[in-house]
């Protein structure tokens, strides 16, 4: 034993003395903690608050820095709206020129184009997501793209734990401040992790790009090279909402969130819908994984205060942002919002300690005992797993036992066919399990389903569906079951 910790002691110090990573295995004969707020016991991670010992980037065009990227690497690129358009299509072009072959990239949901997931970038490079995004959807469904089920608040594990060991990171930055200091703007999320970990770092200098406070901020000494180009900010339009939107916004909002609530909510037209139904709410907060314009009118209105909430009192935490440029402009250097990295946000001891959590999620389908699909439809790939279940169980077990885990869906699909079913789609991932909700909002009403049998279950969702599927759905839980649900 005491041999093989001076070999490991030995193997630390020449990291340490490189500026390597550690070699292979030495994290694992640490050990690490197992926890989503966890960091590894001695793993040499680049903390990218502190200086780097004065070093200096070089600035070179996107061509010149992406040429770092050879054959078989992994490539973590930045996600969400911070996207590195510019380094995205020079890393394509450099793949076709140099003619390499299987360079990995992993990430979350990424914007625009994404380039190198086109079928002519088939054997060149391979899309690896944690969360699959529009323009990875086709890679994936094709067989070109991989994906990864992995809670979001445990994707930063499979960096420290060398499950994903990133050769390049390609980040967005904001021209450094007159002490070097640069943020990761609207996305902090896993990209924390991914520069801590990666062997060379790339930066898009882009001051279109807003500046946020909390985990995202980098001293420049840590990247080897910078391009400077300023792009906009990848916007996502704000939806329109339908007449169906309204109501399950009204529905949760008179029904389920209380005057001091803390929120967490996803991205689309139904949180958007509550959103827009809290105006008359007293002294909301925000602690979320993201959030997206409809945040802004409850602040510049009063309803969200973040007075109650005892993470960040008085703050919105966050870990990343999407929308249009009303959101962008409104978390610009703004000191009420805090991102920071998402295994943190994401926790569910550290959601728990908020007041009267209420955690609003959205999805595919449901069946009738409340098995929630949210990641597919059927067998084909639609998007991930993401921070559902760690909000859904951070609102189920906070400390005051008021929290509210809820999912909401329309009670039909475009073509009129049923969202709540007898069974799942074949092929159809689970993602909340039934005996993690709560609660299940249609424009028709609310199910309340904790600590319901099976027929009661199906009973409460049978209510919620639209009128024209339930005498279908009452016969096919008869069929199942051997009874008719009953409220009883």
């Amino acid at each position: 034993m005491k041999n093989s910790g001076l070999k490991v002691l030995k193997q630390v110090g020449v990291a340490v003395a490189r500026g390597a990573a550690l070699p292979r295995g030495v994290a694992a004969t640490c050990g690490l903690r197992g926890f989503a707020t966890s960091r590894p016991a001695c793993l040499i991670l680049r903390e990218p608050a502190a200086p780097n010992g004065g070093k200096t980037p070089q600035v070179l065009s996107a061509e010149e820095a992406v040429g770092v990227i050879k054959s078989g690497d992994m490539v973590f690129m930045h996600g969400t709206s911070a996207t590195p358009a510019h380094l995205v299509n020079a890393m394509a072009a450099h793949g076709k020129n140099s003619s390499l072959e299987n360079v990995k990239v992993c990430h979350i949901h990424t914007e625009g184009p994404g380039t190198y997931m086109l079928p002519e970038y088939e054997g060149i490079f391979r899309s690896v997501s944690f969360f699959i995004a529009k323009n990875a959807r086709k890679a994936v469904n094709e067989g070109r793209g991989d994906f990864i089920p992995v809670f979001l608040g445990e994707i930063p594990k499979l960096f420290y734990r060398e499950i994903i060991r990133p050769d390049v990171a390609l980040v967005s930055i904001t021209p450094p401040d007159q002490h070097g200091y640069c943020s990761l703007g609207t996305s902090v999320d896993t990209t924390k992790a991914g520069i801590e970990t990666a062997k060379h770092l790339v930066g898009q200098v882009n001051s279109k790009l807003p500046w946020t406070i909390g985990d995202g901020i980098v001293h420049v000494s840590h990247f080897d090279s910078l391009v400077y180009k300023d792009e906009a900010t990848h916007v996502i339009p704000v939806p329109q909402l339908s007449d169906a939107d309204k109501l399950i916004g009204k529905n949760i909002a008179e029904n389920l969130v209380e005057d001091g609530a803390t929120l967490q909510m996803g991205i689309g037209a139904i949180p958007d819908a509550v959103l827009s139904s809290l105006k008359g709410h007293k002294d909301l907060g925000v602690h979320t994984e993201m959030f997206t314009d409809g945040v802004v009118p409850l602040v510049e209105c009063g309803a969200i205060t973040n007075s109650k909430k005892n993470i960040y009192q008085g703050k919105i935490l966050s870990s990343f942002i999407v929308g249009s440029e009303k959101v962008f402009k409104f978390v610009d250097r703004n000191p009420s919002v805090v991102l920071n990295r998402i295994d943190w946000v994401n926790d569910t001891t550290v959601i728990g300690q908020n007041p009267k959590v209420t955690a609003i999620n959205s999805c595919i389908e449901v069946d009738i005992t409340g098995q929630v699909c949210a990641d597919s439809i059927g067998e084909r790939m639609f998007s991930g797993v993401g921070g559902q279940i760690d909000f859904i169980r951070g609102a189920a077990q906070a400390q005051d036992g008021k929290g509210k885990p809820i999912i909401a869906l329309h009670s039909v699909t475009n073509k009129g066919e049923s969202k709540i079913v007898p069974t799942l789609k074949v092929g159809a991932g689970v993602v909340t399990t039934r005996n993690h909700v709560h609660y299940v909002v249609t424009e028709w009403g609310i199910a309340h389903l904790f600590g319901r049998t099976l027929r009661q279950r199906a009973h409460a969702l049978i209510q919620v569906a639209h009128p024209d599927h339930r005498e279908t759905l009452e016969k096919a839980a008869f069929q199942r079951y051997g009874y008719m649900p009953s409220a009883d």
